[in-house]
């Protein structure tokens, strides 16, 4: 994708720097998908989360709370809480795990899987809705280039990461 800064923003006044800034295109941007986020979850417990734990437990194999805990970045205290909503709303169930008799697998009822089916295609037109601005292929595009940067960042320990910035910073200011 090649795309030329002007083609971006053509309407940029002349000194708008704030428009090129990272922070606040990613915050906007990311206002905007959680304010359609929180209208498409409404009615999951959990909201968003517990969305995120309806798709887990739906799509990939039954796993155990740990490890759903590690996989969603959710503290396993706050996840029992959250499980305990979601099976009280008959959105998932936790079965014995027969290879670990200590372990539950976090399974999606057939009730969860209808209302996951139903978020999933809200979800999608919610999306495309915010990805309107660009065309199809710069959403294809986009996806990608988001996904290699989450990946990366996820890599990486933010506050190290953060200071080691900071630290760089001042060395070349001081020079």
């Amino acid at each position: 994708m090649t795309v030329t800064p002007a083609k971006l923003t053509p309407e940029r006044a002349p000194g708008d720097r704030l428009s090129d800034d990272l922070g606040w295109g990613l915050a906007v941007v990311f206002r905007a998908y959680v304010k359609a986020a929180d209208a498409v979850t409404d009615g999951i417990p959990g909201g968003h989360r517990g969305y995120q734990v309806l798709a887990a437990a739906a799509r990939d194999e039954p796993g155990s709370q740990a490890a759903l805990a590690g996989r969603l970045g959710i503290d396993r205290t706050v996840l029992t809480y959250l499980l305990d909503d979601l099976e009280a709303a008959d959105l998932v169930a936790r079965q014995p795990d027969p290879a670990d008799r200590r372990s539950r697998r976090v399974v999606a009822t057939e009730h969860g899987r209808v209302i996951l089916a139903d978020r999933e295609a809200r979800f999608t037109r919610a999306e495309q809705h915010l990805l309107a601005a660009l065309a199809p292929a710069d959403q294809v595009t986009f996806r990608a280039l988001l996904r290699t940067l989450a990946t990366h960042a996820n890599a990486q320990d933010p506050v190290a990461t953060a200071c080691d910035a900071i630290t760089d910073l001042t060395a070349r200011a001081s020079v």
